[in-house]
């Protein structure tokens, strides 16, 4: 079936999916295989959430955001999408390092960072193999008490070189502080450190293309610009259906035996549930759980025929700051960037290359400003980026052909997160998104909220263990 305005969707569907990011629309794939009837609503024109592209004149396609993750992506995609979806998967090999306390390049693997650890960094080997060890064997359901920087005092003391090395990258990731619980750390990292960083070559527009197609070959429902805002509950505070708004200002509600909202978490349960029909005890959790950070990125297109040296690296992480704080990394006085150089073989059916710059950022270090400020601002963020980036690619200024900027106002504006959060929320999330179901029988979330591997991998694993727990929900009605 094709793509369906709101208001020639059906009257009724087992599931209803809110919103398309990668868990969204993985849920709702795997629900539809399963034999189900699934409508999925997204409030956006596109489909994909963080993990989509935009256009601009003169042929240039930018992914919206920095996109890497572990290989561990290839057997899920395979799995829960199609084989051509995860052949299209590849490996970034050269991850750069470069700030004041060391430059480097590595294949982001645990054979590399060993060796790098032990002859570089002069770690003995024992503490390094432990140190790997302990990460690979945390679980989201272990102690929470321990923090990374109590972590890496326990193996590294007083080595800031080391924990900015190990650390850098997962703050990046997925908005880990060193006060975070050491879990969100070490999860994430030994899932990196498995095979290295792998990314969708062709880029997200090419995939967002496949999945559309599989999930319309499976018979999924899809409507866009179709903004929910109401999940519809009885009596018996059971769900029954959804209420939404399409583009053309129609409203209708839709019922449904069940639905999974893609939204984030804190919208889904305040906003389109409601705190009047929650436990007050489960309200207040819900409101205790911490929004992640934003991010603020700048995208630069470079004339045709005008390349990057590929020396430059896959993913750069740049910093001029002496020692790693993670509080910097969120300063909008930006001591720390990462780059992502797309050349032609990362599109190979573009002769283009491209540079996306981002960095982590506070909402509310851009929300208040007026609207002069704010565009001073965003054309601050701009210069400021080419200037940095004049060290790794000279002359920048006069190789390209398009720049912008886009900040955390910009994020919110169409993701409709809160705070334009890029990993939705902190830890504490993931309890008051599992225990869902239990308020509201049928009401299900997937989405970021520093789940095991965060990004894409853990968004797409999460859609599918939601969508198992919503199949296994179903044969019981």
């Amino acid at each position: 079936m094709s793509r369906l305005s709101l208001k020639d969707a059906r009257d009724s569907y087992d599931v209803v999916v809110i919103g398309a990011g990668l868990a969204g629309l993985t849920a709702a794939n795997t629900l539809a295989r399963a034999g189900r009837s699934v409508l999925l609503l997204e409030q956006h024109y596109k489909l994909g959430g963080l993990a989509t592209c935009f256009y601009r004149s003169g042929g240039h396609v930018y992914d919206v955001s920095l996109h890497g993750f572990p290989v561990g992506m290839i057997k899920s995609c395979r799995r829960y999408w199609n084989q051509e979806i995860a052949d299209s998967i590849v490996q970034l090999p050269n991850i750069r390092f470069d700030n004041p306390m060391f430059s480097l390049t590595t294949s982001f693997n645990r054979d590399d960072f060993t060796q790098l650890l032990i002859e570089r960094f002069g770690i003995a080997p024992e503490k390094v193999f432990d140190f790997f060890d302990t990460a690979r064997g945390m679980n989201f359901y272990d102690d929470q008490k321990v923090s990374t920087r109590e972590l890496f005092e326990r193996f590294f003391p007083g080595r800031e070189d080391v924990v900015r090395l190990l650390m850098e990258p997962i703050t990046y990731a997925n908005g880990s502080t060193l006060d975070d619980p050491a879990l969100t750390y070490g999860i994430v990292f030994s899932n990196f450190m498995s095979k290295g960083v792998f990314t969708f070559e062709g880029g997200t527009d090419r995939l967002i293309l496949l999945m559309r197609q599989e999930l319309l070959n499976n018979g999924v429902d899809i409507c866009l610009g179709a903004d929910v805002e109401k999940i519809e509950v009885d009596g018996s505070r059971r769900v029954n259906g959804v209420t939404a708004s399409g583009k053309s200002f129609e409203t209708r509600t839709i019922k449904t035996k069940a639905v999974v909202s893609n939204a984030n978490l804190k919208t889904t349960v305040l906003d389109m549930i409601g705190r009047e029909i929650l436990d007050p005890k489960f309200v207040e959790e819900t409101e205790a759980v911490r929004l992640n950070n934003s991010s603020a990125q700048v995208y630069m297109a470079l004339r045709p025929g005008e390349m990057i040296d590929e020396s430059c690296g896959d993913l750069l992480f740049s910093s001029t700051a002496p020692t790693f704080r993670t509080d910097m990394l969120l300063s909008r006085d930006i001591t720390s960037r990462t780059y992502s150089f797309y050349y032609p073989k990362t599109r190979p059916e573009r002769d283009r290359c491209l540079v996306v710059s981002s960095t982590n950022a506070n909402y509310n270090d851009w929300a208040d400003l007026p609207e002069d400020e704010y565009q001073q601002g965003k054309q601050d963020l701009v210069e400021s980026t080419l200037d940095a980036l004049e060290k790794y690619v000279p002359d920048i200024r006069e190789k390209l052909d398009h720049v912008e900027a886009a900040t955390p106002v910009t994020f919110k504006r169409y993701t409709k997160h809160l705070d334009g959060a890029s990993f939705g929320t902190k830890f504490e999330g993931l309890a008051v998104s599992r225990a869902l179901p239990e308020q509201v029988p049928g009401v299900y979330h997937a989405g970021s909220v520093g789940i095991i591997m965060s990004g894409w991998l853990g968004a797409v694993n999460y859609g599918v263990i939601v969508a198992n727990d919503v199949d296994g929900y179903l044969l019981k009605q």
